[in-house]
């Protein structure tokens, strides 16, 4: 398994790196929002010594309802993305979903995610490594819910036809049906073993797909205790990441309010995940 260096930002992920961090806010709520959670984690992890990254949505295409909140769109949400970037002297991560977006999107973004509902998507693969390559960025995949951990050989593969871009994959859980998502660790190792640093989405891991009592199953709903023990269980299975999402007040956030942490809690999560890494690193 190699590292990567995101050459313009110096951030680093994988075998003999720091634990690198992906994070921020589910979608972007509004720019005063980003501003404070992305601060607030910037000087967390700088005092850790932990590599960071800024993570926010511009869209949520996937959403349970047609009502519930997307996001700002492509436009503006780029444009608060780029100004975050500039204002807090940070490396940005966000995600996209059609092809069309790949070229605006590497524009802005360090590191261009691919969703997991969508990562066999062809056309949306090797758009976003085209254009995350000329860009200088990385691409990160989020492992789909239905596929194994040694089938995402098969979307590394297209990339690297596509384009010389480094890869990072994101595990984020299996889904059986039934509301539920389950974290199999022996797929972080699995993952490494197709040459790529492997992050853990803990977040989405917790989600309860279609299941919040609040809404009577017409959003996600979530387990937030669950956050920590997924990150801390993936960086002791050997993750070279973590992808987490907070929030200032998480039980008003737009989207996916029971699975994403208050921001008040990152330092300690954060110390306790650092530790770990170093244990497992030896």
């Amino acid at each position: 398994m190699t590292a990567l260096t995101h050459a313009k930002s110096g951030w680093t992920i994988g075998k003999g790196k720091p634990l690198a961090v992906i994070a921020g806010l589910n979608v972007l709520e509004n720019r005063a929002l980003a501003l404070t959670v992305g601060a607030q984690l910037k000087a967390i992890c700088a005092e850790l010594g932990l590599p960071y990254v800024f993570k926010a949505s511009f869209d949520k295409a996937n959403r349970s309802s047609i009502h519930s909140y997307r996001g700002p769109g492509l436009e503006e949400g780029l444009k608060i993305l780029k100004e975050i970037k500039a204002e807090l002297d940070v490396p940005i991560c966000t995600d996209l979903h059609t092809a069309e977006q790949a070229e605006p999107v590497a524009a802005v973004a360090d590191i261009v995610q691919i969703p997991a509902f969508l990562c066999r998507q062809t056309d949306l693969v090797v758009a976003t490594a085209r254009a995350t390559a000329k860009a200088g960025g990385i691409v990160q995949v989020k492992k789909a819910q239905f596929i194994a951990p040694w089938d995402t050989k098969n979307i590394v593969t297209k990339i690297g036809e596509a384009s010389d871009v480094g890869v990072i994959l994101c595990e984020r859980g299996s889904s059986f049906g039934y509301n539920n998502l389950v974290v199999d660790m022996l797929g972080i190792p699995e993952m490494q073993k197709l040459g790529c640093p492997v992050t853990i989405d803990a977040t989405h891991a917790v989600q309860l797909p279609g299941a919040d009592p609040r809404t009577g199953g017409a959003s996600t709903g979530g387990r937030r205790d669950g956050v920590a023990i997924i990150a801390k269980s993936a960086v002791a299975a050997g993750a070279d990441g973590v992808f987490l999402e907070f929030h200032t007040d998480p039980d008003a956030a737009l989207c996916d309010a029971p699975s994403c942490l208050p921001v008040s809690q990152a330092k300690a999560l954060l110390a306790q995940l650092k530790a770990l890494h170093a244990v497992v690193q030896g």
